[in-house]
């Protein structure tokens, strides 16, 4: 008998509900319209990637700069409409973001 069997025996009356289409809706982020800009500074003598002109939800702007910093295996934050990503990774991030379905704008050299 497995875990299942076991659980359907203790609770008769209850539906499992399907998880899946939920964790689609919150991993789906909203594209926008302008192009996202991606330039490189030095900020304390350190390489710094900044992303700007994000348009949509905090939420999902959030959930962005989780998965480019996941992605790249790097530090960085998300705050004042900025996505800061330790490093020159500029090629790297627009070629992420254009499989995304955003438009990209490289700013600067």
């Amino acid at each position: 008998m497995d875990l299942k069997d076991q659980l359907k025996k203790l609770f008769p009356d209850h539906v499992p509900e399907e998880n899946s289409s939920e964790e689609n809706k919150a991993e789906e982020i909203r594209l926008q319209d302008e192009a996202l800009y991606c330039k490189y500074e030095k900020r304390k003598g350190k390489p710094v990637t900044i992303i700007t002109n994000y348009n949509g939800a905090d939420k999902d702007f959030k959930i962005l700069a989780k998965e480019l910093k996941t992605i790249l295996g790097v530090g960085g934050t998300a705050k004042n409409d900025e996505i800061l990503i330790q490093g020159d990774y500029r090629n790297r991030i627009m070629e992420i973001l254009k499989e995304k379905g955003f438009s990209v704008k490289r700013v600067g050299g």
